[in-house]
């Protein structure tokens, strides 16, 4: 029998390893500059919030870019807003008027609808549609401000650029956005009476007293509370990303695209923790 000698492994020549260790060491600086940068933005953004916080309640409070910034949220929404909830109401009762009609409950109509709209469509459609018009507009205009050092030379002259420019914006969001949600549930009621009178003759004042008959305080209070955190991510967000925008002319576009996403995710997950919370209060 031949002998079988000992079984050597092969070790890697001397640059094979050098470039494997180059190769480690690259994605090990990767990682870490992705993790600095990460806690960076997160300090960051806590304290553009602890700084907006403290704007908030300074003695010199901007009243009048307040109730400016007030006006041009409502405006800048309201036909957009006033479109979208009468379609809301049409669209749901024409979807579930034939399902119902098939298990004769078609009296429970008014009030299904109601409940879909103000405890979850109304709440959200609107604030999604805020945080795309009034968020990028924020995040845009405030990009250009930084793009054209007009927030520098506001820091050089003495003036607080965070309480003129970021608190009004924010406390407008939060306050308006409640408002235009109240407004698009009554215009989705509206558009839902319309819409069952397309295959049917039904009675203005009977649809109403069905509709809100099915609606409680729990239903209508909790949708009430979250729109104003919509409304405060939305201007929050708008206003940091615009804020910290870059120094180029492309970032101005970058910016209102970043608050148009993030202020739609936050939108998302603010409701998913209300709904959980008032899941657990019911």
């Amino acid at each position: 029998m031949k002998s079988i000698g000992p079984v050597r492994k092969k070790i890697p020549k001397l640059p094979d390893v050098k470039k494997r260790a180059i190769k480690l060491s690259e994605n090990v600086i990767k990682k870490t500059q992705k993790a600095n940068r990460f806690f960076l933005a997160v300090g960051e953004i806590n304290l553009f919030f602890w700084y907006t916080v403290k704007a908030s309640f300074s003695r010199d409070f901007e009243f009048k870019e307040f109730l400016r910034q007030c006006y041009l949220v409502g405006n800048k929404t309201l036909p957009l807003i006033t479109i979208t909830g009468v379609v809301i109401g049409l669209v749901l009762t024409i979807q579930a008027r034939p399902v119902l009609a098939e298990f004769g409950a078609v009296s429970l109509l008014p009030g299904m609808v109601a409940l879909s709209i103000i405890r979850e469509m109304g709440p959200v459609v609107t604030a999604l549609i805020c945080a795309g018009k009034i968020g990028s507009g924020m995040g845009a205009e405030l990009g250009s401000m930084k793009v054209t050092e007009q927030i520098d030379a506001m820091e050089v002259s003495s003036t607080n650029p965070i309480r003129f420019l970021v608190v009004p914006r924010v406390m407008a969001a939060t306050l308006m956005i409640p408002i235009l949600v109240l407004y698009a549930d009554a215009l989705g009621i509206l558009g839902s009476w319309a819409g069952a009178n397309i295959k049917g003759e039904v009675n203005f004042v009977l649809f109403i007293s069905q509709a809100f008959s099915a609606v409680g305080f729990m239903d209508l209070f909790p949708a009430v509370i979250k729109t104003f955190f919509f409304g405060a991510a939305i201007g929050f967000i708008g206003c940091y990303k615009g804020f910290t925008a870059g120094r180029g002319t492309e970032s101005v576009g970058k910016a209102a695209n970043e608050s148009v996403v993030v202020a739609s995710l936050l939108v998302i997950l603010i409701d998913l923790v209300a709904v959980q919370i008032t899941d657990m209060l019911l």
